[in-house]
C-alpha cells in the first residue's frame, strides 16, 4: 500500500514538471538568450563576409532591409552592401560600391557613418588615380570627392586624413599642368604657356616645382616683350605693351623670392630682377619657416622604388607636402585667348589715344593750319604750311582745280590743285611738270558769277589724229573750282593713280 502511494506521488510530480518543462520552451519571449530575427540576419551576413562570401552576405543584407524596414539595423545593412563591393574589388565592384555609399548619404546624412560613407568613395578614385601625364579623370574625381568631405563633414575625425590625400591629389594635378605649360613654352607659343602657368600657381600653391614654375612664366613675359620690341607696331603703342609684360615677369620674380625664398630658383629669380633694373624684395621670417617647414614635409624615392614605378599604374606622390591648407575652392582659371585680347585691347587703346590727340575726327589726317596757301609741286612749301601726301585730301576753297589728261588715258591722268584768287587770273603754270609731261597753258580764271562745274570725264580713248591736231588737244586744260575730297574714294583713287602711273 504504501509502494502504491509512493509511486502515485512520483508519477504526479513527474507529469508536474514536464509540463512546466514543455510550457517554458514553448514560449519564446520567456527566453532571454533568444535573438531577434533582423540582428540574426546581420550577424549571418557579417560572418559571411569575413570568409570572403559576399554573395551570401549581400542576400542577407538585403533580406534585412526588405523585410525590417524600421529596423535599427537598416542604416549598418546599408553601409554593410557597400563595404562588401568596396571589399570584393574590381572595377565594376567599385562602381557598385560607390553607388551604395552614395545612395546611403543620400538617405543617412546626419549618422557619423557618413562621413566614413564619403571617405571611402574619394579612396576608390585615389586608388585609380594614374600618373601625371596619363588620364586624369580619377584624379580630378578624388579631388572632388575629398574636397566635398572637408567641407559637408568638417567636424569628422576623417578630415586631417582626407586633408592629406587632397594634397597627395593635387601634388599630381599640378604636375599634370606643369607638362602641359613647359610643352608650350619649348614651342614658344607664349601666351598658352603663360596661361597654363598662371593657372597652376594660382590654383596649388604648395606644389612642389611651384617656383620653377613661376620662373618660366617670367621667362615667357620676357619673350613677348621682346617680340613686341621687334615688332612693327608704331612706337607709341609698344611702350605700355612692353610696360606691361615686364611688370608681370617682375613680379613673377617677386613671387619666387617672397613665398618660395628656399627653392632652388630664388638666385635666378633674383638675377633676373637685377638684369631688368627691378628692385630686389626681401622675404619675411615667416615666409622663410614656412618655406623651410614645407620642404621637410616632403619625402622622395629611392632607386629602387623609382625603378618599380614603372611597372606600377599610380603616380609618384612622395614629394607632395604633409603640411599646409589644399586649395578647396579653384580660383578663376586663366586662358590663353583671354590674354591675346588683352594685349591687343592695350596696343588699340594706346593707338586710339595717340589718333584723338593728334588728328581730326573722321578724317584719319592732321588737321592743316588755317589760312595757309596749297602747296604747289613745282616750289617748296609755304612756311608752316602742312603737308600731306595722301590721296583723298581736296584744295581749299577758292581754289581752282587743274585737270591734266594724257593721249589715250581714260580718266584724267591728275588732279594739280592751283590757288586763284576770284576775279583774278590764274598763275602761269609753264614751270609744273607732271611725270615728264610739260604743262604750258595757262590756266583761265574761274567766272565769279557762273557756278561751279565739275570736271568733265573722257571714258573712251581719243581717236588718232594729225600731229598738227593732236599735240594742241594734248597740252589742253580745263580749270574748274575745287571740290571736297570724298572719303569714301580715297582708296580707289589712291588705286588708280598707283595703276596708270606706276613710279
Amino acid at each position: 500500500m504504501f509502494r502504491r502511494v509512493l509511486l502515485i506521488a512520483l508519477m504526479a510530480s513527474t507529469i508536474v514538471f514536464v509540463a512546466c518543462t514543455n510550457k517554458k520552451v514553448s514560449n519564446p519571449i520567456a527566453n532571454v538568450n533568444s535573438k531577434q530575427p533582423d540582428k540574426v540576419l546581420y550577424d549571418r551576413a557579417m560572418d559571411a563576409m569575413k570568409h570572403n562570401k559576399f554573395d551570401v552576405a549581400r542576400l542577407s543584407l538585403q533580406t534585412l532591409i526588405n523585410t525590417y524596414p524600421d529596423s535599427e539595423y537598416v542604416a549598418r545593412a546599408k553601409l554593410a552592401i557597400g563595404d562588401s563591393w568596396y571589399a570584393e574589388g574590381g572595377s565594376a565592384a567599385m562602381a557598385q560600391a560607390e553607388s551604395e555609399y552614395k545612395d546611403f548619404i543620400t538617405f543617412f546624412p546626419n549618422m557619423t557613418e557618413a562621413s566614413e560613407a564619403q571617405m571611402k568613395i574619394a579612396n576608390i578614385h585615389y586608388n585609380e588615380m594614374e600618373k601625371a601625364d596619363r588620364d586624369y579623370t580619377h584624379a580630378k574625381r578624388a579631388e572632388e570627392e575629398y574636397r566635398q568631405l572637408i567641407m559637408q563633414f568638417p567636424d569628422s575625425p576623417m578630415v586631417p586624413e582626407a586633408k592629406k590625400r587632397l594634397l597627395a591629389v593635387q601634388e599630381v594635378l599640378a604636375e599634370r599642368e606643369f607638362m602641359i605649360a613647359h610643352f608650350y613654352y619649348t614651342r614658344e607659343s607664349w601666351p598658352a604657356a603663360i596661361a597654363r602657368f598662371k593657372s597652376l600657381t594660382d590654383t596649388y600653391p604648395l606644389y612642389s616645382g611651384s617656383d620653377e614654375a613661376l620662373y618660366e612664366m617670367g621667362g615667357a613675359y620676357e619673350k613677348e616683350a621682346d617680340l613686341v620690341r621687334r615688332s612693327k607696331l608704331a612706337e607709341i603703342a609698344k611702350g605700355p605693351l612692353i610696360k606691361t609684360y615686364t611688370d608681370q615677369a617682375a613680379a613673377a620674380y617677386d613671387r619666387i623670392l617672397t613665398r618660395y625664398p628656399e627653392e632652388d630658383r630664388a638666385d635666378d629669380a633674383k638675377k633676373r630682377l637685377e638684369a631688368m633694373g627691378k628692385p630686389i624684395p626681401k622675404a619675411t621670417p615667416e615666409a622663410i619657416a614656412l618655406n623651410k617647414k614645407e620642404q621637410e614635409s616632403r619625402g622622395s624615392l629611392n632607386t629602387y622604388n623609382k625603378m618599380m614605378l614603372n611597372f606600377k599604374k599610380g603616380p609618384d606622390v612622395s614629394e607632395a607636402a604633409k603640411v599646409g591648407e589644399p586649395t578647396l575652392v579653384d580660383p578663376k582659371q586663366t586662358g590663353a585667348p583671354e590674354i591675346v585680347r588683352s594685349a591687343t585691347a592695350s596696343v588699340m587703346s594706346a593707338l586710339t589715344a595717340a589718333t584723338t590727340g593728334t588728328a581730326t575726327p573722321g578724317t584719319g589726317t592732321a588737321p592743316p593750319p588755317e589760312n595757309a596757301p596749297t602747296p604747289r609741286s613745282d616750289g617748296a612749301a609755304a612756311p608752316g604750311a602742312a603737308t600731306s601726301t595722301g590721296a583723298g585730301t581736296g584744295p581749299a576753297a577758292g581754289a581752282a582745280v587743274e585737270v591734266v589728261n594724257t593721249p589715250g588715258a581714260a580718266t584724267p591722268a591728275a588732279v594739280i590743285p592751283v590757288a586763284v584768287a576770284p576775279g583774278a587770273a590764274a598763275p602761269d603754270n609753264s614751270g609744273i611738270q607732271e611725270l615728264g609731261n610739260d604743262l604750258t597753258p595757262a590756266a583761265k580764271p574761274v567766272a565769279d558769277a557762273a557756278p561751279p562745274l565739275p570736271p568733265t570725264q573722257v571714258n573712251d580713248a581719243p581717236k588718232a589724229a594729225p600731229p598738227s591736231e593732236s599735240a594742241p588737244a594734248a597740252a589742253s586744260a580745263t580749270q574748274t573750282p575745287a571740290t571736297p575730297a570724298d572719303p569714301t574714294t580715297e582708296s580707289s583713287s589712291k588705286k588708280k593713280k598707283k595703276h596708270h602711273f606706276p613710279f
